[in-house]
């Protein structure tokens, strides 16, 4: 089992140009692919991804595209995000989170005491990266021509207190979104900065978008963790895991069932990620009653009514509520 985990584990890397086990730096761009077009599940037909690329998606559930977002965006977005935890502006809907180990008297409006901000659907700088033609050219290779922006996040991984409380633990996104089918999905997840493990890059486990969607819960874990981070109860401990290092304006494209997380940040700076998980307009919603997401549709049901005084009442409707149409036509969702 062990040399063929090495052996599907440096197949991996060099696919994506790394050049020690589990670091990956880059992305394939050309080659012959084994796959023909009836075979492939989980991209569309297009003139955008090689075939390698399509190939590699296919096989592993994320792709990392170099160089994708420009320094002059990453820095309006970086500004803007500077501006919301001074107070400087208050978009409508925007849910600043504060990490567990920051006591509600020790906050500040400050860059220092956010970790994220996420619902960012209204304001209308940070939106622009949901807009963006370069992000929207490769989101329609996986969901097709009428994209929705569900969720929307930026990240500001603080360093770590020595609690842990800055990693997050192993998951799968479709955990949270009640629309289906899971292949139509997609996040977008843009480096606004240099990442790698010192401060908490991606973490994922290639191949596991083929599987079916586990069981999550919060992780017993000493120093407490936060908000809505579940994380797999249950998962193989003898998969492969590929570190994603990655460079100011690199993109990953990834599965809603592909198993990953992320790291403490043992650095002593913020390691900040913008990012947007996007759907085809014509998924449709499920009720989540009676399923594994259950306890997540009470818990999001209630932050959003505490947090907002909206009584949705469903995870259908917090989604509905908070999703934009970015291209093509809205059907279902």
């Amino acid at each position: 089992m062990e040399r063929g985990r090495y052996t599907r584990l440096n197949t991996l890397l060099q696919h994506l140009g790394g050049s020690s086990a589990g670091a990956v730096t880059a992305h394939p761009t050309s080659g012959a692919a084994k796959f023909q077009p009836q075979q492939f599940q989980y991209t569309r037909d297009n003139n955008v991804l090689s075939l390698e690329q399509r190939q590699f998606y296919e096989e592993n559930g994320f792709l990392v595209i170099k160089n994708l977002v420009s320094d002059a965006d990453i820095e309006r977005f970086r500004v803007q995000f500077e501006r919301i935890c001074r107070e400087e502006v208050k978009p409508l809907g925007l849910m600043l989170m504060r990490d567990v180990s920051i006591g509600k008297s020790e906050y500040v409006p400050c860059e220092k005491m956010v970790s994220k901000v996420q619902n960012f659907q209204e304001d209308k700088e940070l939106f622009r990266y949901c807009t963006l033609p370069e992000i929207l050219k490769y989101v329609e290779c996986f969901t097709g021509p009428n994209i929705m922006a569900m969720h929307t996040m930026l990240i500001n991984k603080p360093p770590d207190t020595g609690k842990k409380t800055s990693r997050h633990p192993l998951h799968q996104d479709l955990h949270y979104f009640p629309f289906r089918p899971s292949n139509n999905i997609v996040c977008a997840w843009t480096a606004m900065e240099h990442i790698d493990r010192k401060n908490g890059c991606l973490v994922v486990f290639p191949g596991t978008h083929k599987g079916t969607l586990k069981p999550h819960d919060y992780p017993q874990w000493d120093g407490g963790v936060n908000l809505m981070f579940h994380g797999i109860q249950d998962y193989d401990k003898n998969n492969t895991r590929v570190y994603v290092t990655m460079e100011k304006g690199d993109t990953v494209f990834f599965h809603p069932l592909l198993i990953h997380g992320s790291g403490r940040n043992k650095t002593e700076g913020f390691r900040k990620a913008i990012s947007c998980h996007f759907a085809a307009s014509d998924c449709k919603y499920i009720d989540v009653k009676g399923t594994s997401q259950e306890k997540i549709e009470k818990e999001i049901v209630d932050l959003t009514h505490k947090f907002y005084g909206l009584e949705t009442g469903s995870l259908k409707n917090v989604w509905t509520w908070k999703g934009r149409l970015v291209k093509g036509e809205r059907i279902s969702l």
